[in-house]
């Protein structure tokens, strides 16, 4: 009977670890797409609010958007209009997003892909198809409303 005791308190002990195991490890997991870019150092204003989903394998950022819209970011003046897709993403690691796809931003009249996106302490460089911009973190802090295009 105190072998059976025995078994049974390891064997409840063992469920218990692992739970908590599991538990710690599903905090570590990231929450949103917003949270993704935070935890690698970037602005979440680099997506519209809005996301209906997203997925994060192995660096793969995809994100889904209800529609196609329009952001407006206006830093010193300058307004600044990214377009994006239903379907936008890119590599992420720290600080930065590579294989950027499904965003654009109009410079004079045209619209030009972006490509990629670097933190560079406390700014953000974007590097388009023709030009490289760069803007303060602080203009990118909050996710901008999208308008539906």
């Amino acid at each position: 009977m105190a072998i059976q005791h025995l078994l049974l308190v390891v064997f409840m002990a063992s469920i218990l670890h692992a739970t908590s195991s599991a538990t710690t490890n599903s905090t570590l997991a990231v929450a949103t797409a917003y949270d993704a870019l935070v935890q690698n150092n970037l602005p979440r204003g680099l997506l519209p609010q809005g996301v209906l989903s997203y997925s994060l394998i192995e660096g793969a950022l995809d994100v889904a958007l209800p529609y196609v819209c329009d952001v407006s970011i206006s830093v010193a003046g300058t307004e600044y209009k990214f377009r994006y897709s239903r379907s936008v993403g890119g590599a992420i690691q720290s600080e930065s997003i590579t294989q950027v796809y499904g965003v654009r931003v109009q410079v004079d009249q045209a619209w030009v892909g972006l490509s990629q996106v670097q933190r560079a302490g406390k700014h953000v460089d974007l590097q388009l198809e023709t030009a490289r911009v760069s803007l303060p973190v602080r203009s990118l802090a909050r996710s901008p409303e999208c308008t539906q295009i």
